[in-house]
């Protein structure tokens, strides 16, 4: 049997049903017009090539195999680029505060769904008083908590481990092992739920955790080589999976 301790979660596309297109015309429009107000004269057009440009190099420049962006840097490097950018650090005391209003701006406008998949709350109210409840995500820091916050979740999880922090993404198993370290638990004392058969289902597995996969219409469906303990198609079947999975029954069992 497993002795089960925790259970860590993917967010989006797992917990929270989030569609965004950051390419969104208004978005930029809407940054434009923002800045205009900070004296800082920048197209939308431009604001959207930039912000892809600035993304790109990043990401090229960062060392880590699976490489994560700052969103919030991004802005602040795209802010530096303006005549008048000391008038700004001065009026909003460092870059970093305007450049986290742009995220948030820019991430809330790019929202085109954003809500719980049916029966989250009401599953998780059910195992948090069971099990230690934790996060790993790959998302930006400066939204992450927020959205969950927004949605009811803020307080479900300890830690919260957002790809964000750390300059790196999902598979990479150091994300997994904050998370065990944290809540002071074995991976073979853990499942973790996800949606995205590589970055969540692979990389918990290199740690020697069970996996549940769940089906939604986001994340990667297969990859070479990787099969999950078990898969749901709603999330109300998690209770059942980890049921089975405690049990020690066969694994790679698929539930409709």
């Amino acid at each position: 049997m497993l002795d089960l301790k925790a259970l860590l979660f993917d967010v989006n596309g797992t917990l929270i049903d989030i569609e965004t297109d950051e390419d969104r015309e208004e978005i930029y429009r809407a940054i434009s017009n923002f800045l205009s107000y900070q004296g800082i004269t920048l197209p939308w057009r431009e604001a959207r090539a930039l912000y892809y440009k600035e993304m790109k190099a990043q990401r090229q420049a960062s060392p880590q195999t699976h490489s994560e962006f700052d969103v919030v840097e991004v802005w602040s490097e795209i802010l530096k680029r303006f005549p008048g950018s000391a008038q700004i650090s001065h009026r909003f005391e460092k870059y970093h505060q305007l450049s986290l209003i742009l995220a948030e701006l820019q991430r809330g406008i790019s929202r085109v769904r954003f809500q719980l998949y049916p029966q989250v709350k009401e599953i998780l109210d059910q195992l948090s008083g069971r099990y230690r409840l934790g996060v790993v995500s790959d998302a930006q820091s400066a939204f992450a908590t927020t959205e969950l916050q927004a949605l009811g979740l803020g307080n479900y999880f300890t830690p919260i481990v957002v790809s964000g922090d750390f300059g790196y993404r999902k598979p990479d198993r150091r994300l997994f092992e904050k998370a065990l370290e944290v809540m002071e638990v074995r991976p073979d004392q853990t499942i973790f739920i996800g949606n995205d058969m590589y970055r969540d289902i692979f990389g918990a597995k290199q740690l020697g955790m069970k996996t549940v996969f769940f089906q939604t219409q986001y994340g990667t469906k297969q990859h070479p080589g990787v099969e999950a303990d078990y898969i749901i198609y709603h999330f109300a079947q998690l209770l059942e999976a980890i049921n089975f999975l405690k049990e020690g029954l066969p694994t790679e069992t698929t539930h409709r």
